[in-house]
């Protein structure tokens, strides 16, 4: 399977014909969507059929970050005002009930987005929202508790399955307890590993999603010279060994301004570090171009578990 290590995204409404010729003649792995590629219904589903026919692609990955609340992409189309936190609160008043109501909400998310044509969603959010922390993940979590999250999370990604649509968690190791937002700045973490391990790691723990997401933190006292994301200390020793993640490895967006270097230096460290794929969310053709022209094709083990993915959406 030859695909280049790169998710992409597009400028807008439809594809432009160098986007076309993009994504005939470079193969990146995926693409993701945002609201500046959402209009209504008929628009989105023609411009995902699209994509997959010039791909010549019939299960090219399509993913969308649709979480409900303060991030929904097609806002435009649905009303998707519940949160994670939400849901959160309905199973700690009610664990049975809080369930059911879970599980319906997922059933009838993902009739709607593979309607459309989506096959990937990235969700769960599973990190832990700390005291005096940032609030760029707020009501996107589950719960202040890690075993509420790690439950909710746990039911999130066998729910999804359940429906044959994969999810992405995220913020793998844990972004509940920053105190900066990534988007904007490069967030320094201080904890002890006991600390981290008890509560914001412990939601990725024996998690079986196919795919997870990198947080662009530094914890200064696991790796005080590197982000997650760059880390082969942390992507070997935790993500891989202590959380036991045997799925495919996603960067966060590597045009965050948490990550101080260009676009491509930034993508080859995610990789080196053991990133199995990167992710580009700005959508600027000449800055895409460049980078899957740059990049490699995804290893052997990449390849094999995306068969797998291939596999599971039959």
């Amino acid at each position: 399977m030859k695909k280049k290590a790169i998710i992409i995204s597009i400028k807008g409404y439809q594809l432009s014909n160098k986007e076309k010729i993009l994504l005939a003649n470079e193969k990146p792995w995926g693409l993701i969507l945002f609201k500046r590629n959402i209009k209504s219904f008929v628009q989105t589903k023609k411009l995902v059929k699209n994509i997959r026919k010039i791909t010549r692609d019939k299960k090219f990955p399509i993913m969308v970050d649709e979480e409900g609340g303060a991030v929904t992409r097609f806002n435009k189309i649905i009303n998707h005002n519940i949160s994670q936190r939400d849901f959160g609160n309905f199973y700690k008043n009610n664990n049975k009930m809080g369930l059911i109501i879970y599980k319906n909400y997922i059933n009838n998310l993902t009739i709607f987005l593979k309607k459309i044509g989506i096959n990937i969603n990235t969700v769960p959010v599973l990190d832990v929202v700390r005291k005096n922390t940032n609030k760029i993940i707020g009501s996107r979590s589950f719960s202040r508790d890690p075993k509420i999250v790690r439950k909710l999370g746990q039911v999130c990604v066998k729910q999804y399955e359940f429906n044959k649509l994969a999810t992405i968690i995220k913020h793998v190791p844990g972004h509940g307890c920053a105190k900066q937002d990534s988007h904007l700045k490069m967030p320094k973490v201080n904890l002890n590993y006991n600390s981290l391990n008890k509560i914001d790691f412990l939601p990725f723990k024996l998690n079986s999603s196919k795919f997870a997401m990198t947080a662009h933190i530094l914890y200064t006292r696991i790796d005080k010279l590197n982000v997650a994301t760059f880390s082969k200390k942390i992507i070997s020793e935790i993500i891989r060994k202590k959380m036991n993640f045997k799925g495919i490895l996603i960067s966060d967006d590597i045009s965050m301004k948490a990550l101080k270097y260009d676009l491509i230096t930034n993508a080859k460290k995610s990789l080196e570090a053991g990133c199995n794929i990167v992710l580009y969310c700005a959508g600027i053709y000449k800055d895409t171009n460049k980078l899957i022209k740059a990049l490699p094709f995804i290893d052997n083990f990449t390849a094999k578990k995306t068969s797998e993915f291939y596999k599971f959406l039959r």
